[in-house]
């Protein structure tokens, strides 16, 4: 048996290829916690990254939204030398760093920040830059309004697996509708859904934590997450629907939910402030859901170690 994620150093995620990294998380049974952030927005720290703020909180894995792997503009980063963008964050946070790529249309010249850029969409050519800049995940889903349906995620699935499938954990699934009504609510992730994502090669299965998203109900996802485990892969629940800003009440009540779900990776979204939780809210998620033993042991563990 391996290091569980919840004792592992910045070293240890170093030395961890893909299937050590997920047996890390599946080991910690349900006290692995994911945070998003968005790196082209104002850091809420001005010269320190929003990854580096998630990670001083209590993250144990960072995701990064809206990165585009052949122009990646993470601020807070050194910008007076020529920087390799993925590893100077990991060394930074001394956490693995996942990305999201989506199944969906190139928009060129818009001024909407979730229009999908080259270096964005879902594809082979992604995939294997990602890999190749040091990325340890890549999460195949849909930002507001992008229009990505489970359909467009079982290709891009496919597509990703042949390409890096050796390498790079392939997460899928939706934080929300993404803009297809039609697959809102408990459409979202249907059982059909979970049998051909794993199937495809889906290392880890996402959907909507109970309370979220209209109509996702602890009993809905539970259901959900015994299948996935079926298969002998990962659940993870995610709040994508700005709740990661909501009283810290409010989002204990949501961890719990997760933990009773049998969730094994716990994911808070990057819109509590603009490009991340509110940091308050990764801690109270944290310590719900593994206790401040563990909470403050990931806040205060140097990233020399």
């Amino acid at each position: 048996m391996g290091k569980r994620v919840l004792n592992s150093f910045a070293s240890d995620f170093a030395k961890m290829n893909k299937q050590e990294l997920l047996q890390a998380m599946a080991e910690s049974e349900g006290r692995t916690l994911m945070t998003e952030c968005i790196g082209f927005f104002t850091p809420q720290c001005e010269d320190v990254t929003n990854a580096e703020l998630c990670a001083a909180f209590g993250s144990d894995f960072i995701l990064c939204n809206i990165f585009d792997v052949w122009n990646p503009d993470i601020k807070g980063l050194p910008s007076h030398e020529a920087v390799d963008t993925v590893r100077l964050m990991k060394k930074f946070t001394g956490l693995p760093i996942g990305i999201n790529l989506e199944p969906g249309e190139i928009v060129e010249g818009s001024d909407n920040p979730w229009a999908l850029t080259k270096g964005r969409v879902a594809n082979a050519e992604n995939a294997i830059r990602a890999r190749d800049m040091g990325i340890d995940l890549i999460l195949i889903t849909g930002n507001p309004g992008i229009g990505v349906t489970n359909e467009g995620i079982l290709k891009a699935i496919r597509e990703i697996k042949e390409a890096v499938g050796d390498d790079v954990i392939i997460a899928s699934g939706k934080m929300h509708a993404a803009g297809v009504i039609s697959e809102g609510a408990d459409a979202i992730l249907t059982m059909e859904d979970i049998d051909a994502f794993a199937e495809a090669g889906a290392d880890i299965i996402l959907l909507p934590a109970p309370g979220t998203v209209p109509g996702i109900t602890l009993d809905w996802a539970a259901k959900r997450v015994a299948r996935i485990h079926g298969f002998g892969k990962l659940a993870m629940t995610a709040i994508g629907t700005s709740q990661e800003g909501t009283d810290e009440e409010t989002i204990k009540q949501i961890a719990l939910l997760c933990k009773q779900t049998g969730a094994d990776i716990h994911h808070i979204g990057d819109s509590g402030h603009p490009g991340i939780a509110t940091p308050k809210n990764i801690m109270a998620y944290s310590i719900a859901i593994r206790g401040i033993r563990h909470t403050y042991h990931r806040m205060a563990a140097s990233i020399n170690r």
